[in-house]
């Protein structure tokens, strides 16, 4: 009987939500064509009142932990689900995301994205899809701001295992900037596939910054264990608050 009721709540809040995000975007359509920095607040605060009515509906808290960061970083970031990246919107000045290009077709939301900023990546090209990528972050370093990049590549499930990919250390040696790697337990509690969400808090983590000037297999290796380790920890914590 709980379960049913928790699932209930979680398909209501996941209708509201995604309602909520078509709505929020057509109110702020007019005023992104005019100026894209209209983008930004459009995220901000669809981001709010998700986790807000996250809280509200499902009981599913979120927490901020570590220092966040506000001048123009890399973020490296664990990405378990939605949550995650709805997180990271509401908490830092400017984020802007290296996504997969499939999103940018998305009517509306994938406009949006582009207008805000976010590098797509066409993920079946390997190599010309990094040259690529490696262009588009080039031509937006006039946009001050934090590029979030999952260096997974893609969402993984809480305590599975999946290969850290390059593309992120090419970023870092391009950028010559701070990397801070972001941890996460979000997958414990809103799970990357499924209607059910899960109360209690889910968290993310921003763990001290890697410095530029690494190689990129020291970097890759410094990043796997800093962001692995932490996630590991904090999965533990969330499945043991069960």
């Amino acid at each position: 009987m709980r379960y049913a009721l928790q699932w209930t709540l979680s398909l209501i809040f996941n209708i509201q939500m995604y309602v909520s995000m078509i709505v929020i975007a057509l109110v702020f359509t007019p005023l992104v064509i005019i100026d894209r920095k209209w983008t930004l607040v459009w995220m901000k605060a669809f981001a709010h009142w998700a986790r807000f009515s996250a809280r509200w509906i499902v009981g599913l808290k979120t927490e901020v932990r570590g220092e966040v960061p506000t001048g123009a970083v890399l973020i490296a970031s664990k990405h378990q689900s939605f949550l995650d990246s709805i997180t990271l919107v509401s908490v830092l000045p400017a984020p802007r995301f290296v996504m997969k290009k499939e999103l940018s077709w998305i009517p509306l939301m994938g406009w949006m994205a582009l207008r805000a900023g976010f590098i797509p990546v066409d993920r079946g090209r390997r190599g010309a899809a990094i040259k690529k990528m490696m262009a588009d972050v080039e031509k937006g370093r006039e946009t001050a701001g934090q590029l979030i990049i999952y260096p997974q590549g893609t969402r993984v499930a809480a305590g599975a295992a999946a290969p850290y990919k390059m593309g992120t250390a090419v970023l870092y040696g391009q950028l010559g900037q701070m990397c801070h790697p972001v941890a996460t337990n979000v997958g414990v509690f809103w799970p990357r596939h499924g209607v059910y969400r899960k109360r209690g808090t889910a968290v993310i983590e921003f763990l001290p910054p890697i410095g530029p000037g690494h190689t990129a297999a020291t970097f890759m290796v410094e990043l796997e264990q800093a962001i692995e380790g932490a996630s590991n920890r904090l999965i533990a914590e969330g499945r043991g608050r069960d």
